[in-house]
């Protein structure tokens, strides 16, 4: 009789939480940096179009319905 068993890697020590927690700390997650608009003040990721005003870098790049 064959039995179908999968051998795992056993540790020899036990990982201390201190070791755990240090190797985990790059896997944070990052709030995303934003900028505010200077036409309106929204809200925006750095280097982008306004998509509510329609401004980049003081200039009116995209017609917008509200600027109507």
């Amino acid at each position: 009789m064959k039995l179908n068993i999968q051998l795992f890697a056993v540790p020899f020590h036990r990982v201390s939480k201190t070791r755990k927690r240090l190797r985990r700390s790059h896997n944070a997650l990052e709030v995303p940096g934003t900028t505010k608009c200077p036409n309106c003040g929204e809200p925006l990721k750095p280097h982008r179009v306004c998509k509510k005003c329609g401004f980049y870098k003081g200039k009116e790049v995209i017609e917008t319905k509200d600027a109507e």
